[in-house]
């Protein structure tokens, strides 16, 4: 080899070598500041290693499932609602002054 990329590869390794332990400590120090505010550590897949799970987490999971229920029914009756809206509104005029009338009941 020559005397220029002997030098030039020894110029680049310290180079490579603090790039390296940099990338290295910074890892290491996102990896403790999770575990220490309590995030569950992922793989490579972004799957939890070792999900966490407390009284606290399964009584949050358990109000969140029936808020979520609520909310779901809640949609339903909305979704019934509009449908009835828009058969108002796109109905004729006509149509809904006689079911109108119908419900009124028979004329006396």
């Amino acid at each position: 080899m020559d005397a220029e990329k002997i030098q030039f590869f020894t110029t680049l390794a310290p180079l490579a070598a603090i790039v390296t332990a940099l990338g290295v400590a910074g890892w290491v120090i996102t990896t403790w500041l999770r575990i220490r505010h309590g995030y569950p550590l992922e793989n490579s897949w972004g799957k939890a290693v070792y999900p966490q799970k407390n009284e606290e987490m399964i009584e949050r999971i358990k109000l969140l499932s029936q808020e979520n229920a609520q909310l779901r029914a809640e949609v339903g009756s909305m979704k019934d609602r509009l449908a009835n809206v828009e058969r108002i509104v796109t109905d004729g005029s006509l149509r809904l002054g006689q079911e109108i009338e119908l419900l009124r009941g028979p004329a006396n």
